[in-house]
């Protein structure tokens, strides 16, 4: 792929504040690309996938800092959504657990994510 070719990746963050096991992660990793999917743009959806479906899995801090960015992403008409807890385990019911944003243009969401380690 030539440099100036546009990039599209999906995100998925996590809060580091919650003591959730590998197993949950991986099953609101999934709900929640599954969920900002659907909410896509069908045409960069396809441009995602034939570029190989990048996911990048990163965390913050809390609750808030979730929120935060929830809130920008909506504010930025990108594909979002937070997923949220059925409380049978490690977590109280409906407790929100993580973000997906995207797919979408890799610079769109890198104007919210960027500075965020991957978890």
């Amino acid at each position: 792929m030539a440099r100036n070719d546009v990039m599209y990746k999906q995100v998925i963050i996590f809060r580091k504040d919650l003591k959730i096991g590998k197993g949950k992660i991986a099953a609101h990793a999934a709900h929640a690309s599954l969920a900002a999917l659907k909410l896509a743009n069908k045409e960069i959806v396809k441009k995602w996938e034939k570029n190989g479906a990048k996911k990048v899995v990163l965390k913050v801090e809390n609750l808030r800092e979730l929120k935060e960015i929830y809130e920008k992403a909506k504010r930025k008409s990108l594909p979002c959504f937070l997923t949220k807890d059925a409380g049978l385990t490690q977590v109280k019911k409906g407790e929100i657990i993580c973000l997906a944003i995207g797919p979408e243009k890799e610079n769109k969401i890198d104007e919210l994510t960027g500075n965020l380690k991957l978890l």
